[in-house]
């Protein structure tokens, strides 16, 4: 088991979600406590990345940075989903999903994991 992994949230994730994480006893700081508002994406992607944190966001120029950054060979872990999951997924749900996350021998095997509403 892998267990829990230090989380970097940007603007985009919702704040109930922050704080049930945080509840739960997830290392978790937010782009506005560790840097000034209006700083770029690649900047807080960076910043992330240098501090050993997973990004976590739902922001489609965040998703774009990832994957550009894995053409680059660039090192880096993100947790994202679409932001219609919001829709979709409960507070519940997320935590669900990112609890699921940390038991996975390797969760980051491939950098970037997206989370989706469960089929049933």
């Amino acid at each position: 088991m892998a267990g829990r992994f230090p989380l970097y949230t940007d603007e985009n994730v919702k704040g109930q979600l922050i704080k049930a994480l945080q509840d739960r006893g997830w290392d978790l700081v937010r782009a506005v406590d560790m840097l000034a508002e209006g700083t770029e994406d690649e900047d807080q992607f960076e910043s992330a990345a240098k501090e050993n944190r997973v990004f976590v966001s739902s922001d489609e120029p965040f998703v774009a940075i990832a994957y550009r950054w894995l053409r680059e060979g660039r090192p880096f872990r993100m947790v994202t989903w679409p932001q219609e999951h919001h829709k979709k997924l409960t507070i519940g749900d997320f935590v669900r999903e990112f609890e699921a996350l940390a038991e996975r021998e390797d969760p980051f095997a491939y950098p970037i994991v997206h989370l989706k509403p469960q089929q049933n």
